[in-house]
């Protein structure tokens, strides 16, 4: 669903190029009801732009940083040198995630023939339970008509919307990591590690448990799960049967590593 609000200084959009100039690029911004922007050719790169036709072609997409928006001017000022490339690959994950659960959601609304109107009000609850479209039929997906039980939906659509949902989209994964130091001082240090790190391997059948030798005295953990909260139980369960294990004549640490969710993607 797009929007006819101004965008705000710093936010990542999506635009489409309109033309390109000597001196910038005109788009337009796809969520904003194609709103002019203007990508000067200062922000296009830190170094000089010999050829600025060589940067895009009209109608391609862009990922750009709002860098001035002003209600009177209606035009925004935007930058490409500024985006970084994890903000370019959220943000076109987030494009390709909005045009896949609005192409289910239109096959649901063509199958039901449900008008304009209604379409939209179920667009509407959806977004204000979950923030995204995608992200209710990521649930859908999930849990089934729980996903919709607080937002007085027909059955009939509920129905479909969890069949489509299941159809469409893959359950995403969740991955939770830490880096274990360990040491033993015993006679059989060596068994012992070899225990700590069997028992760790052994302590859930609820999650993936995977181990890598990083190098003397490091291991890397990684705990995959449906649920986040899941594979963050389960990782602090398999650092504890780790650290049993060791015993009072080893030392044992861990650090964790940044999650990630993967998988459930367009």
């Amino acid at each position: 669903m797009e929007t006819s609000e101004l965008p705000e200084r710093g936010d990542i959009v999506l635009c489409t190029v309109r033309e390109i100039t000597s001196h910038g690029i005109y788009v337009d911004l796809d969520e904003y009801n194609g709103m002019n922007g203007f990508l000067h050719i200062s922000e296009i790169s830190t170094g000089w732009v010999r050829n600025i036709e060589r940067v895009a072609k009209v109608g391609q997409k862009l990922v750009l940083k709002v860098v001035r928006a002003e209600k009177s001017r209606r035009e925004v000022d935007l930058s490409l040198r500024q985006v970084t490339n994890e903000e370019r690959r959220n943000k076109l994950i987030e494009w390709k995630q909005k045009e896949k659960a609005m192409t289910i959601l239109s096959m649901v609304q063509k199958k039901l023939g449900m008008d304009d109107k209604k379409f939209s009000e179920v667009l509407a609850k959806l977004q204000g339970q979950y923030g995204t479209l995608y992200e209710a039929l990521e649930d859908a997906a999930k849990r089934g008509e729980k996903t919709f039980a607080a937002m007085d939906l027909p059955q009939d659509v509920v129905n479909d919307m969890v069949t489509a949902a299941r159809e469409k989209i893959a359950s995403p994964k969740y991955e939770v990591g830490s880096i274990v130091e360990m040491s033993s001082n015993a006679s059989d240090g060596i068994l012992q590690i070899k225990k700590a790190l069997a028992a760790g391997l052994g302590a859930s059948s609820v999650a993936e448990i995977k181990m890598t030798y990083v190098g003397a005295p490091r291991y890397r953990v990684r705990v995959t799960a449906d649920d986040y909260k899941q594979a963050d139980k389960v990782m602090g369960t398999v650092l504890l049967k780790m650290e049993e294990a060791i015993g009072k004549h080893g030392s044992f640490g861990s650090k964790r590593e940044m999650s990630r969710k993967y998988g459930g993607g367009a």
